[in-house]
């Protein structure tokens, strides 16, 4: 007993040699979470999720990231990578205080906002279980919510360079209190461009933060990130940067130049899910107009498309109302989608690294699927090479559209023929394509603007039918708060007389002259002095002095204002 007891504290006492080792022999052997020194709280919610045996990439890196080691893991695309850097993640958060506001605790950079998204929605259900709060900041999408989150404090920040540099420059975010720093696809960073503004960044973290960096190929532009900013970083990697997938078909198809978008609308109309590459965003929006031409519905996915836009789309293709989804290199990276079992590269891509991320959207985690590429003539010894350096040696076959070769293949069909017709909103809310919450964090229910229940209440706060406009009552004022009938004008009453017919006219041969006529041209019914209407005369001259052609009827014995003008004929 006793020479079985020293043994393995003269191993563990040894060198460190064997515990490297170690892990990598135990790969073959049945291994679950809880032996890779998760907390059992954590490990129960990945039981909740299905989740129970981890992956290669797991088993290898979460027992160095849970002892605070740099870490250096690479993988193929669908190997298990986010959860490799989540779980130690989540785990050290857990064990930590609560983060201060503005002042995230970790930090995970990712190149696209799809996969921001995709990161958040893989952590958020295990975070929530153990009181670890994840936010996204990602552009295309307003402030105000990133903002408000900063301000209450969230633990993980998961973020596309430029909208955090934003957030940075804006005071409402800052990184003095980071303690982990993942880059996830940190060779697309490299390719896209954001080398020198995740160099910023992670020069605004702490220099004794953990790093961990995840990437499908370790290049030498990710190497100038290692050297300065990871300290004796450890290296797993579950396969050679060019190895294929075992379960992965390639296919090269030749086709003639002018059958080319025959061919792949054609296999646009088979069965099942289908991920297909355009080199540009122009060449993406060209294929989908096309093929619903030709009645096969497809989604586009590339930069040019809003946040709204782009995520209805992916949420479309996921949730199968749209089987074809038709994207760029940028927009596509690191997207994962269950049940893609074909890709298309409708242009060949330059990279072998390009090559190896489209192709990685299919036989994803164990899955087996297929990658066909559609290549010219001209095309054919470029590709070809490209594809040697991807470590693909694929299958070549001469097709044409309508060929049983191509359906053999592929699974292509003819398409319908009728032209897809665009869904409207509201067939697009009745199929569920929109979810229970509209705008922020109001739900949806039967009241159509703010808190005002639908149709009680038509105008202000009164009953309807019982009030037409503000708080006057229907029938009982006309016009502000005069009394109908008692005023018409201001607040004096027709000729400051009594009680006169509506309409202000006395009735024929009544007292009343022209000049003081009530309801008469002149304003309110008054004369031009105090004097009541029927004790004045036309003007104040007396009758004698006015001129003959003004004296009035009573000197002449006939009119003298006429309607034609005429003067009177003098007497004799």
């Amino acid at each position: 007993m006793e020479p079985e007891a020293v043994e393995p504290q003269a191993v563990e006492a040894g060198a460190v040699e064997p515990e490297a080792v170690e892990p990598e022999g135990a790969v073959s052997a049945p291994v679950d979470f809880a032996a890779l020194g998760l907390p059992r709280q954590l490990v129960r919610a990945l039981h909740r999720e299905g989740i129970d045996t981890p992956f290669e990439i797991q088993r290898a890196t979460v027992p160095d990231a849970l002892a605070g080691r740099d870490v250096l893991g690479r993988g193929q695309t669908g190997s298990g990578k986010t959860l490799a850097f989540g779980l130690p993640l989540l785990a050290r958060m857990a064990a930590g205080p609560r983060a201060r506001a503005h002042h995230p605790r970790a930090l995970i950079l990712v190149p696209t906002r799809e996969l921001a998204m995709q990161v958040n929605d893989a952590l958020m259900p295990l975070g929530r279980a153990l009181g670890v709060f994840l936010k996204t900041a990602v552009g295309g999408v307003p402030y105000d919510r990133q903002i408000d989150s900063l301000r209450r404090g969230v633990e993980i920040v998961v973020a596309t360079p430029g909208r955090l540099a934003d957030l940075i420059d804006r005071g409402v975010c800052r990184l003095d209190d980071i303690e982990v720093t993942v880059l996830d696809e940190a060779d697309q960073m490299a390719d896209m461009g954001f080398l020198p503004d995740v160099t910023e960044l992670l020069a605004k973290t702490p220099g004794n933060a953990q790093r961990l960096l995840f990437s499908a190929t370790l290049d030498n532009d990710v190497d100038a990130l290692v050297k300065r900013f990871m300290t004796d970083p450890v290296t797993h990697s579950t396969a050679p940067p060019t190895a294929a997938v075992s379960t992965m078909d390639h296919h090269m198809l030749l086709i003639p130049p002018h059958d080319k978008f025959a061919v792949a609308a054609s296999i646009a109309a088979r069965q099942g899910r289908t991920m297909m590459f355009a080199r540009t965003q122009m060449g993406v929006d060209r294929l989908v107009e096309q093929f619903a031409a030709v009645g096969v519905r497809a989604g586009a996915l590339h930069g040019g498309k809003t946040q709204r836009v782009r995520t209805r789309t992916l949420a479309e293709f996921k949730e199968g109302r749209t089987n074809v989804l038709v994207a760029t290199d940028v927009a596509a990276r690191g997207i994962h989608v269950d049940g893609v079992s074909l890709v298309v590269h409708v242009d060949p891509p330059k990279d072998p690294k390009d090559y190896l991320h489209r192709a990685g959207r299919t036989a994803r985690a164990g899955e087996s699927g297929a990658v066909a590429t559609l290549v010219l003539p001209k095309q054919r010894r470029s590709t070809l090479a490209m594809l040697q350096k991807a470590g693909v040696e694929p299958e070549q076959t001469r097709v044409r559209s309508g060929d049983p070769a191509l359906a053999e293949v592929t699974g292509a069909r003819e398409p319908s023929g009728v032209p897809v017709v665009e869904e409207a909103p509201a067939a697009r809310r009745a199929a569920g394509a929109r979810p229970d919450r509209r705008y922020g964090d109001r739900p949806r229910t039967d009241r159509r603007y703010g808190d005002r229940p639908r149709d009680e209440r038509r105008h202000g706060d009164g009953p309807q039918g019982e009030r037409r406009y503000g708080d006057r009552f229907q029938g009982e004022r006309r016009f502000g708060d005069r009394p109908q009938g008692e005023r018409r004008f201001g607040d004096r009453r027709f000729g400051d007389g009594g009680a006169a017919p509506q309409g202000g006219r006395a009735e024929r041969g009544g007292e009343w002259r022209s000049g003081g006529r009530q309801g008469g041209f002149r304003h309110e019914g008054r004369p031009h002095t105090d004097r009541p209407a029927w004790d004045r005369s036309r003007d104040e001259r007396p009758r004698d002095d006015r001129p003959a052609g003004d004296r009035p009827d009573d000197r002449r014995g006939r009119r003298d204002h006429r309607f034609d003008g005429r003067r009177p004929t003098p007497t004799r």
